[in-house]
């Protein structure tokens, strides 16, 4: 299975679509997930390229690499993947991923030492939802609420 004229490889029983050429990918699926330990987060995305000023501006992470089908982020010693829609088509979650969903209600993913006042800076120049601006909070932290372009609720703090 392939979309969009793209090519396709193997994960276990699910086949994933490409639109990149793997032969162009910084380095192969097996050797990324080598590197990986701990928890990850992995997000799906309607647009992989529209969502790197969000990740890079807003997070300040480090694009470690982007291509229509996947980018890596680094920030710290966090690292985390983005996959493009298209590359879960044959993934039994797919028909989920339809338009007007709202994406990873119910999760915070936290990044701890990005300066809030400066995310939610980046996020307004950029247009992105601010649900909550740079708080001190009583339990210790500073923190804001904004979301991504995919809808994924984003929470940069520092310690107050």
């Amino acid at each position: 299975m392939t979309g969009n004229d793209g090519f396709s490889s193997t994960e276990g029983s699910i086949v994933l679509s490409v639109l990149s050429n793997p032969e162009d990918w910084w380095m192969s699926p097996a050797d990324y997930a080598r590197r990986l330990s701990g928890l990850t987060v992995n997000l799906l995305s309607r647009d992989v390229e529209a969502v790197v000023p969000f990740h890079t501006r807003v997070l300040g992470a480090t694009a470690e690499y982007v291509c229509v089908d996947f980018a890596s982020f680094a920030f710290g010693e966090a690292t985390w993947m983005v996959h493009a829609d298209h590359t879960y088509d044959g993934h039994p979650l797919h028909s989920s991923l339809g338009a007007g969903h709202l994406r990873g209600t119910g999760a915070e993913l936290r990044l701890h030492g990005r300066d809030p006042d400066a995310a939610c800076q980046a996020a307004g120049e950029l247009g992105a939802t601010i649900i909550e601006p740079a708080t001190t909070k009583p339990h210790g932290t500073r923190e804001a609420f904004i979301l991504d372009p995919d809808g994924y609720l984003w929470v940069p703090d520092i310690l107050a």
